[in-house]
């Protein structure tokens, strides 16, 4: 599947994306996403805004209470293949509350950037942050109850190197197709210039 030539052709639909990436086998779902650039995965982003509102069972399928699932992600920044490479992991917390999964993001460059923790939560009941998508991954939060064991130590976003990468970030998410969402990113200063999508490994 050529996703990117689809994305550059102004008549494709979301519709034919969903299908395609559908009838692909994970590697295949990675391949196919990782042959897009900047201009692809903003296109992809905005056709998504016609999908049905993702939801949280789009995370982390039926899996239990810490229980992690991990998605593999592609960002469209101009940068070697390693940079653009990570895992997002989400759990539903142990303890109950509101609606929230916990997650962070697993890079070969967790060493330097940190974790990277967040909540990922509903926007219902804010027009300007359901506009961008149903739910976001807010790194202005991280979990407020224990992690899954074997997670790294939770470090706010707020201290140390990663100030400079998730510190006042919120990532808004749209459903694709049954195992692929795309984001993008809002800091203070409003949207930033690119986009990634995660792939459900499971």
């Amino acid at each position: 599947m050529d996703l990117a030539a689809l994305l550059r052709d102004p008549d494709t639909q979301l519709s034919a994306l969903t299908a395609g990436l559908d009838a692909l086998d994970h590697a295949g779902r990675v391949r196919a996403l990782e042959g897009c650039g900047a201009t692809e995965m903003g296109r992809l982003y905005d056709l998504a805004a016609s999908a049905p509102p993702i939801d949280e069972a789009h995370f982390v399928g039926e899996a239990g209470s810490g229980q992690p699932v991990a998605h593999d992600g592609w960002n469209s920044l101009p940068l070697p293949a390693i940079a653009r490479r990570f895992q997002k992991v989400f759990a539903r917390p142990e303890a109950g509350g509101a609606p929230r999964l916990f997650g962070y993001n697993a890079s070969p460059l967790r060493w330097a950037i940190g974790p990277g923790y967040f909540q990922l939560v509903p926007t219902a009941g804010n027009a300007e942050f359901e506009a961008r998508g149903a739910w976001v991954v807010d790194y202005h939060l991280i979990p407020d109850g224990p992690v899954p064991a074997g997670w790294p130590w939770v470090v706010p976003n707020w201290v140390g190197p990663q100030v400079l990468i998730y510190s006042g970030t919120r990532d808004f998410m749209r459903r694709v197709s049954q195992h692929v969402c795309v984001g993008k990113p809002w800091a203070r200063t409003g949207s930033l210039p690119f986009c990634f999508s995660l792939t459900r490994v499971a």
